[in-house]
């Protein structure tokens, strides 16, 4: 098997895939916005690259695998406005293509729960873009395309134990309000296991097992500190910009039973609870 993946928009969670890869022996060349960024990445042993700017069209002829984890933006997916074409053409000898989308596609399900094969009914404009990113990948005839659609990404650096420290996290409340979570080394994992086991078509949720109110993971992390749990703010008074209400407008469980079953994937961090543990005790708490 040829261990080269071509990462595009090189962010978060495909970093920390790279970090399992890399020393399993494969080379990564990932793509970044800004060349100030590139010693950086260098450093975590990728390739990087400048996109826009690079020509990845003459890389796509000669990779693999690829990741894409740029999200759509006003004008809709980055990728496929500048690399459809290219795209197209090298699908039938691409080997995998994975594409990170979001758990936003299924909208407000009351508290419901959800898989993969519930109705797509996106409620804000970000899960509309990705209803239609998706499709439009999926429309590349022979590309061998894998979805990842992910919950609430947390973990390194992405934790609560900053903001509850500073005194500033908010324990904002909406009745019935419950999310699923997703620790990125847990995406990692699963990504890492479909590189190894390809299934074309495949579109997996990936989520920890224990969807919460938000409320709650605050409520916790302040015990885990030993710190006065924030005070409850009804969501009717909280000052909160229009972003972050976008996230309270949608209430699911999301359901991970499929890529278990097909990949034999078990989430290291099951539960928000085991994640925060960990990050408390590796200090990977900002």
């Amino acid at each position: 098997m040829d261990k080269t993946l071509l990462s595009i928009g090189h962010g978060y969670s495909a970093q920390a895939l790279a970090a399992r890869l890399v020393p399993q022996g494969w080379r990564i060349i990932g793509t970044t916005r800004k060349a100030d960024k590139l010693a950086a990445l260098s450093e975590t042993g990728i390739d990087p690259v400048v996109w826009p700017g690079a020509d990845l069209g003459a890389l796509l002829e000669q990779v693999p695998n690829i990741l894409v984890s740029a999200g759509p933006g006003p004008d809709g997916d980055p990728v496929l406005n500048e690399l459809h074409d290219d795209i197209a053409r090298a699908a039938p000898h691409l080997r995998w293509v994975g594409y990170l989308s979001t758990t936003g596609v299924y909208g407000d399900q009351d508290g419901d729960w959800v898989d993969e094969d519930s109705t797509l009914a996106p409620s804000t404009d970000r899960g509309s873009a990705r209803v239609e990113a998706e499709s439009r990948w999926q429309a590349i005839p022979d590309l061998p395309l894998h979805i990842f659609r992910l919950a609430g990404i947390y973990g390194p650096g992405r934790g609560p134990f900053a903001k509850v420290r500073a005194g500033t996290a908010r324990r904002i409340i909406k009745e019935g309000q419950v999310f699923s979570r997703i620790h990125v080394e847990d995406i990692a994992q699963a990504l890492d296991l479909s590189l190894h086991r390809p299934l074309p078509g495949a579109i997996y949720n990936l989520c920890d097992d224990d969807p919460a109110p938000p409320q709650d993971v605050i409520a916790h992390a302040a015990s885990l500190l030993g710190l006065p749990v924030p005070e409850a703010i009804p969501i009717d008074e909280a000052d909160m910009t229009p972003m972050a209400r976008s996230f309270y407008a949608e209430s699911k469980k999301v359901r991970n039973d499929k890529i278990k079953q097909a990949l034999g994937w078990k989430p290291s961090f099951p539960s928000y609870r085991a994640g925060l543990a960990a990050l408390l005790a590796s200090d990977d708490d900002a």
